[in-house]
């Protein structure tokens, strides 16, 4: 399967009726490997310092995360594996696998706890899979 069917059949999936803004899945270097056709525009710099937020956990805090210029307050998220992040009526939940961060961002109605799960789901699986 390739990289793009992951994010076109399991990332941007319908979800009651609704679905994510955009999704990707991204190598740890920073190297897109798929993602939906709005997914903004981002800098090195900014998967930089969410690799770093997983190996340094709360590195992001004080700063916000970055994604496509576009700046997410942080939230709960899991110690080395997701960072959550929030902004107005949406947010974005990143999770760490082997190879690859996988990333979703939402707005309403779609909750942060379904983007949760879509993204998160999709980041076990590829653990699994050794990826």
């Amino acid at each position: 399967m390739s990289w793009q069917t992951y994010v076109d059949e399991y990332l941007m999936c319908d979800v009651d009726g609704h679905t994510l803004t955009a999704a990707a899945i991204i190598g740890h270097d920073g190297s897109p490997w798929a993602y939906s056709s709005i997914f903004p525009e981002f800098k090195i710099e900014e998967i930089e310092s969410m690799m770093k937020d997983f190996e340094e956990p709360g590195s992001l805090a004080p700063t916000g995360l970055y994604l496509g210029g576009i700046k997410y307050m942080v939230i709960q998220g899991e110690n080395g594996a997701v960072i959550r992040g929030k902004k107005g009526s949406g947010g974005i939940t990143v999770k760490k696998t082997n190879e690859s961060v996988v990333i979703g961002i939402y707005e309403e109605p779609l909750s942060p706890g379904q983007c949760n799960i879509i993204v998160e789901r999709l980041g076990d699986y590829l653990i699994e899979q050794g990826l």
